[in-house]
């Protein structure tokens, strides 16, 4: 196993997604958001894929945003993904200061996408939105700054849920916290022991 940390990669290049509509994406992102278009490849298809274009916004820090538009293919919706899924797909970029958060609120309200829900987690605030292409889509900004307290915490939870996960035939969160509890209750031991 590789130790975490130990990688080279920098951040992401792109992520990129299937547009049925593309002058109404260029208007959300570019139009509406402020995301510059940073470039585009035109190809005719690779392989099995049709004709496409593939265009890409700036959104900050050397990171993309990508669509694909097919040329000749008609909206397609998956109606076997459970609304559970589809909503838990999506894309959260942060900004930095409540005054951003409240400016994009503004511009996509005005834009005529309005945010459908507005949340104040333990670590970030957000607006969530659907872009023109039904995806969620999240800005965030943080509440306070993310610390080893939280890194540890997010290790020992993940612990947790891979022992329930190998351990019960009927996982639950109650099972987890059991199992996170104890994770910490043996870690408590183990300083009081080392004091």
């Amino acid at each position: 196993m590789i130790a975490p940390g130990n990688h080279w990669v920098r951040g992401v290049d792109h992520t990129a997604f299937v547009t049925f509509e593309p002058a109404e994406t260029v208007r959300f992102y570019r139009d509406i958001l402020g995301f510059p278009l940073s470039q585009s490849v035109c190809a005719t298809g690779w392989g099995p894929a049709p004709d496409f274009v593939h265009f890409f916004f700036d959104i900050g820090n050397g990171d993309q945003l990508a669509f694909f538009y097919y040329f000749g293919h008609e909206r397609y919706e998956d109606a076997e993904i459970p609304d559970l899924l589809k909503s838990a797909r999506h894309l959260a970029l942060n900004v930095e200061t409540l005054d951003h958060l409240d400016e994009y609120e503004r511009r996509l309200t005005e834009g005529g996408y309005a945010p459908y829900m507005r949340v104040m987690h333990e670590t970030i605030e957000s607006i969530y939105v659907t872009d023109p292409n039904g995806l969620n889509f999240e800005i965030t900004r943080p509440l306070r700054d993310s610390t080893d307290a939280d890194r540890d915490d997010a290790t020992l939870t993940i612990d947790a849920l891979l022992e329930v996960l190998e351990a019960d035939d009927e996982p639950s969160l109650a099972a987890l916290w059991a199992a996170k509890g104890r994770r910490i209750a043996a870690l408590t031991e183990t300083d009081e022991v080392a004091s």
